[in-house]
């Protein structure tokens, strides 16, 4: 497989919009347009239910794994030959899914997630003991505060420390981890101004109009 192939299948597995999938199977509706309109689990969460929400979850960590884990190993041997390759290309294929995720090619490039499940899948793939040590945090978080825009801007922040100490600062999963992490942030930035002017809604089922 040409490289861009890979990359092509990789950004195509992380377009599938599984949140709007979901509301229209479920309920008939459009995600984007209940709730706070995010294709995220926690719009599912709160207009679909639990069970809704986790196989949404699920799903999307999938979006991300399963290209970096898979596609690197179909690459053709030419373009994967030098040492490091095919990480170079795992991260590629990492980066592919998030935007795929973001600007999903299936709903016209309009009304991604923010990432954070699909990121989450990346580096289960890619770096398993720190993506545990996040998703310790990111529970940690959820379980004191309910806010699950908190909960995952703090685990988007610890992971690049947390690969820097299991993998070292010189892999390159250590920069994956730093952009990724950036862009959780950078899509939570509505909610970061929510939670500063304490109008941002903690975890319910009660549909709320902006809510993550």
């Amino acid at each position: 497989m040409h490289p861009a192939a890979a990359l092509a299948l990789a950004y195509a597995a992380g377009s599938v919009p599984s949140a709007y999938l979901a509301g229209r199977l479920l309920k008939g509706v459009d995600l984007r347009t209940v709730g706070s309109g995010n294709l995220g689990a926690t719009n599912v969460y709160r207009n679909l239910g639990p069970t809704a929400a986790l196989v949404v979850l699920l799903a999307d960590a999938a979006k991300g794994a399963l290209p970096v884990a898979l596609l690197p190993a179909r690459i053709d041997p030419a373009f994967a030959a030098a040492d490091g390759a095919m990480l170079w290309w795992a991260l590629g294929c990492g980066v592919a899914a998030i935007v795929g995720h973001a600007k999903p090619v299936f709903l016209l490039w309009k009304g991604g997630g923010k990432g954070v499940a699909t990121a989450a899948g990346i580096f289960g793939a890619l770096a398993p003991a720190a993506l545990g040590v996040a998703l310790a945090l990111f529970a940690g978080m959820l379980w004191r505060f309910k806010f699950v825009s908190l909960a995952s801007i703090s685990a988007a922040l610890v992971l690049p420390l947390a690969v820097a100490l299991t993998l070292g600062t010189r892999s390159p999963v250590f920069v994956l981890a730093c952009l990724i992490g950036l862009f959780v942030v950078w899509s939570h930035r509505s909610n970061i101004q929510r939670l500063r002017a304490g109008t941002e809604p903690r975890l319910a089922r009660t549909p709320k109009e902006g809510a993550s």
